[in-house]
């Protein structure tokens, strides 16, 4: 259905409601609230701490006109309660000074409450007039552009009346779970009467979810037991000295690994397995050695990163550990000159092993006898693309490996057409990297140190989780490094983030490593990347808005080289989850025991967002549940599939809602 069709959605609107990535009514419904207000809980500006988010009264009395910092154009408006009087100031958002009038407003927003001077950064805001009839939990949706929430919350409920909810689960499965109405759960969820409410409507449409889901990967996996279609004839003896090739022993867990990779490569079906292991563990030495038994034994190999800056940097490896081979070296930042002649050379087979990002996957990339596939940092790919890649050859051996862990309580279900090997050894070499949550009153003294260490010739990362603040409660990249170049005008700031090209990416992290920079300013694309041994700092802003496993990954870019490092945790709303994620965060540095425990505190609505699947889940990445939501769904799904339940039906909605996933990025 065309968002036309619901009252109050001119053609004009309808272009706000595209920005937001919602294209017709079905999405509109799906666009689930990503907090909800407690219409009785209205606080005094004066008593909310620095950076709680908070819902204030007010008065509006004047609005500024628009104001430039750097290149970042800003709002401010000066709003009055009980005699006090603070500011609220709004980012990129220039059509608000014609918006805002002078009366009686609520306010929702982070509160900056420095030295007695407050200020509200980028709140949602009605006139309290028209909406003196909200009570109990109001909804606050994810916004863009000149869309408000009371234009949202009709135009939603409009929706709901207008559109068509069915679920997929057969009847006879929903009542035998004894499952509410999908429908019912969709107008809970938009209109919640309690807590409670909400929380039964949350776990019914998770269920639905993921329902759909597995249903889809089990479609997609189909049969992983294929025959094997070539013998390997590389040895133990061949692989023990290849071993000696790099200068380090390789731990138990990586031994145990090369051996499950070589017991795979010699029996009878074809190798599909997942290498994980937390970072620095060794993975690519145990895919390296992956490699050298499909060289050895006469056939090619190919390596798959997901970026540019990767895949140089591995292409540099396999020259170093295999100069008696020849390695090619193909992606998007190639010549078309480049790019044919390579792609004549492998097809000849005058290339051994192919390193490259997904430029290898395109339909005129040709092997003579591909036989081992290597998918680096695989949550980066989709389960499709990693089928594009083994289709390069004859069923070839297929290896994906990821530093980024998923708890193994759920990996049957996501990675069920995989075998799961992994290295459980902690990085050798690698040094304990202090972690500190930083209190507000300490802010300035850190970045004093942090640019006394930039002075000594120390790097340092500072990561927002957002490109621009366009829902009033994150710091934004672009924002801070404008702020932080005001402030400390002496260090040279870089600004990095996932709108830019690739190759403008690459120069600027190589330009990094090369010490043009003293700092980084960025968003979590650094979270892979190169190594910097220089870095010793890094600085995450909103870091309860990370999960434990993110967190992880991000404090593992620093501590690569001798000195020691530091991860600096600003926290925006220190609410108890937050306070105790953090707090495991320091306490350990297993990745496999963080992510169990990110699981525990966060649920499944928050670890399964946008962060850890990409597409495959935006209809539940603001919705809170319990794990137990999951495995739920997965029995829901058996036993469909085993009793054969509306075969048809499923097949036709799991695989129109994820027929992209080509594009699917696990992440």
């Amino acid at each position: 259905m065309r968002l036309t069709e619901i009252r109050g959605i001119t053609e004009k609107r309808e272009k706000e409601f595209h920005k937001l990535g919602i294209p017709d009514a079905e999405r509109l419904i799906r666009c689930f609230p990503r907090a909800y207000l407690d219409m009785t809980n209205r606080v005094r500006a004066r008593d909310v701490y620095h950076n709680d988010m908070a819902l204030i009264a007010c008065t509006l009395t004047r609005v500024e006109p628009v104001r430039y910092t750097g290149r970042i154009r800003y709002v401010r408006a000066w709003l009055e309660q009980d005699g006090d009087v603070f500011s609220a100031v709004w980012f990129n958002m220039p059509y608000l000074a014609k918006q805002l009038k002078e009366g009686e407003y609520l306010f929702y927003g982070r509160v900056q409450n420095k030295y007695g001077q407050i200020s509200v950064v980028n709140p949602t805001f009605e006139p309290i007039g028209r909406n003196a009839r909200l009570k109990g939990l109001v909804p606050v949706y994810p916004l863009r552009g000149s869309l408000t929430q009371r234009v949202m919350r009709e135009c939603v409920s409009d929706a709901l009346r207008k559109v068509c909810v069915a679920s997929v689960i057969p009847p006879e499965l929903q009542k035998k779970y004894a499952l509410p109405p999908l429908r019912e759960a969709y107008r809970s969820v938009h209109a919640p009467r309690s807590q409670e409410e909400l929380n039964a409507a949350s776990e019914r449409i998770a269920i639905e979810e993921y329902f759909t889901l597995v249903s889809a990967f089990k479609l997609i996996k189909g049969d992983k037991n294929e025959a094997r279609t070539r013998r390997y004839s590389a040895t133990e003896e061949d692989l023990a000295r290849f071993e000696r090739r790099f200068p380090f022993s390789f731990t138990a867990g990586q031994r145990a690994a090369v051996r499950a990779v070589y017991e795979n490569l010699t029996g009878p079906t074809r190798m599909n397995r997942l290498l994980q292991g937390d970072v620095g563990s060794g993975k690519t030495a145990v895919a390296l050695a992956g490699i050298f038994m499909a060289l050895k034994s006469g056939y090619q190999a190919a390596y798959l990163s997901p970026t540019e800056v990767l895949a140089a940097q591995n292409f540099a490896l396999l020259k170093k550990i295999f100069p008696e081979y020849r390695a090619g070296y193909l992606a998007g930042g190639c010549t078309a000159k480049e790019k044919r002649e390579l792609k004549a050379a492998l097809a000849a087979g005058e290339i051994d092993v192919l390193c490259g990002t997904h430029a290898v996957l395109q339909g005129d990339v040709r092997f003579r006898d591909l036989a081992f596939c290597v998918c680096d940092e695989q949550h980066r790919f989709g389960v499709a693309q990693r089928n594009a890649l083994g289709e390069k050859g004859e069923n070839p051996d297929l290896l994906v490996m990821s530093a980024t862990p998923i708890p193994r309580t759920l990996s049957l279900i996501f990675y069920g057409d995989l075998d799961v090997t992994t290295i459980p050894d902690k990085p050798e070499a690698r040094q304990e990297i202090s972690t500190s949550v930083i209190p507000s009153y300490k802010y300035d003294d850190m970045l004093e140190y942090i640019r006394r260490e930039t002075k000594r010739g120390r790097q340092a990362y500072f990561v927002c989780a957002k490109i621009e603040d366009d829902d009033g409660q994150t710091t934004s990249v672009t924002e801070l490094y404008e702020e932080l170049r005001g402030r400390l005008p002496d260090v040279r700031f870089a600004l990095l983030h996932g709108r830019m090209k690739e190759k403008e990416k690459t120069e600027i992290m190589t330009a990094f490593k090369e010490k043009e920079y003293d700092c980084l300013v960025s968003t979590t694309v650094i979270e892979v990347g190169v190594d910097v041994p220089s870095a010793t700092m890094m600085v995450i802003y909103n870091a309860e808005r990370f999960g434990l496993s993110q967190l992880h990954q991000l404090r593992g870019r620093v501590g690569r080289g001798s000195e020691k490092s530091y991860c600096f945790l600003l926290v925006g709303s220190e609410s108890e989850t937050a306070t105790e994620r953090l707090r495991v965060l320091k306490s350990t540095t297993d990745g496999f025991a963080l992510a169990e425990k990110d699981l525990e505190l966060r649920g499944g609505g928050d670890f399964f967002g946008t962060r850890q699947s990409g597409k495959l889940l935006n209809d539940v990445k603001n919705l809170r549940y319990p794990t137990s939501v999951i495995f739920a769904a997965k029995k829901i799904s058996d036993e469909a599939f085993e009793r054969r339940l509306n075969y048809e039906e499923i097949r036709a909605a799991a695989m129109e809602k994820y027929e992209s996933l080509k594009d699917v990025i696990m992440n």
